[in-house]
Order: C-alpha cells, then sequence, then structure tokens
C-alpha cells in the first residue's frame, strides 16, 4: 500500500505540472476556443485515455523486471535521471521568451475531436518516456505490489488529467484570452518545468531498491 506522504507527493508534482501551459494544455484550449465547451472537454479526455494507455505499458512493461532484477531497476533509474534532467537543462536555456498563439484547429465534433487526442497522446514519444522516468520514483518495494503501485498512480494521472482539461475547457473563454495578453508566461514556464525535471532527476538519482 503506497503511503499518503508519497501519494500526497505524486499528486502535488502532476498538479504542477498540469498548471504549466503545455501542449496538452494549448490543444485543449484551442479546441475549446474553436467547437465549445463539448469539444473541449471530449478532447481532453481523449488526451487522458491516451495516458492510460501509456500507463498500462509502463505498468505490465516494467513492474515484473523492475522489482525482480538489480540491474533492469539501475538502468530505468539513471535513464530516467539522464532523461529528466537533460529536458530540465533544456527547458531552462531554451529560448521561449514568447508563448505562441493558440494553434489552429478546425472545428470537429467531439466524438472526432476525442478520437484525435487519443491517437495524439499515445503516439507522443515524449509522453512514453515521460511515463517511464517518473513513475518509477514514486513505486517502492516495501509499498507491496509493484503492478499495484503503478496502476494507482498511473490512474491518479489520468483522473486528475480529465479532471483539470474538463475545467479547463469549460473556463477557456476567459482563460486562453489571457494567454493571449500575457506570452512572456513562455518564459517562467520554461524556468519553472526545468527546475521541477531536474529536482526529479535528483531525486530519482538518490532513489535506491
Amino acid at each position: 500500500m503506497i503511503d499518503i506522504t508519497t501519494l500526497l507527493t505524486y499528486a502535488a508534482v502532476v498538479l504542477g505540472l498540469f498548471l504549466i501551459p503545455g501542449p496538452a494544455v494549448l490543444l485543449v484550449l484551442a479546441r475549446s476556443v474553436t467547437g465549445g465547451a463539448r469539444v473541449g472537454v471530449a478532447t481532453g479526455f481523449g488526451i487522458a485515455l491516451g495516458d492510460l494507455v501509456h500507463t498500462a505499458m509502463a505498468t505490465f512493461g516494467l513492474s515484473a523486471v523492475l522489482m525482480t532484477s538489480a540491474l533492469a531497476f539501475s538502468v530505468v533509474k539513471y535513464a530516467g535521471v539522464i532523461y529528466l534532467i537533460v529536458l530540465g537543462v533544456r527547458a531552462l536555456f531554451e529560448k521561449n521568451d514568447d508563448l505562441d498563439d493558440l494553434p489552429a484547429a478546425q472545428p470537429v465534433d467531439p466524438q472526432r475531436a476525442f478520437r484525435q487526442a487519443i491517437w495524439a497522446e499515445m503516439l507522443n514519444p515524449k509522453t512514453a518516456l515521460f511515463f517511464l522516468a517518473f513513475l518509477p520514483q514514486f513505486v517502492h518495494p516495501g509499498h507491496g505490489s509493484a503492478v499495484a503501485q503503478f496502476a494507482t498512480l498511473g490512474l491518479i494521472f489520468v483522473v486528475m488529467s480529465a479532471v483539470y482539461t474538463s475545467l479547463l475547457a469549460l473556463a477557456a473563454g476567459q482563460i486562453s484570452p489571457w494567454i493571449r495578453r500575457h506570452r512572456r508566461i513562455g518564459q517562467w514556464q520554461g524556468r519553472l518545468v526545468g527546475t521541477i525535471y531536474i529536482a526529479l532527476g535528483v531525486r530519482l538519482a538518490f532513489q535506491e531498491r
């Protein structure tokens, strides 16, 4: 059973990542502005379902080897450390002073927006790598079944994603103009993202099997 401190830490980090205007947020906003709240909510649920697929792949692909092989654990661990720190450094130094306009999106019905969002998230290699590097940090042998822990953490991520993007879609009329007026938020976005990724990488480096 995952302890409450680990769960709260995990939820806080996930929430912090959601609050940063990234590609998923901009896609939901773009769909909401062009197609309305229903299309935006459908897009958010499609993204969440894509994340669920990544969760399942990480759960059944990693749990068996990570808890039985010290070598496999070390390989995944240090690959995750390198991945997160590289992402963090790139985000810190990337020239991104202005947040671009919301991506152009043709009006579509909710069903099509839902399907497109699923595939967009499933085929995103950065999302797959993030799940492989992020979730193992919070999985510990002393907390019980690795499969159960991966599944629990993944489902928490998916539920939080669905709730957040739904609220975002419903409030898109007020939020998207604000984002357009405050383009320089992109500069702080990079710094915040970079700090979070580097902190996660350092934490993972000191995690023991």
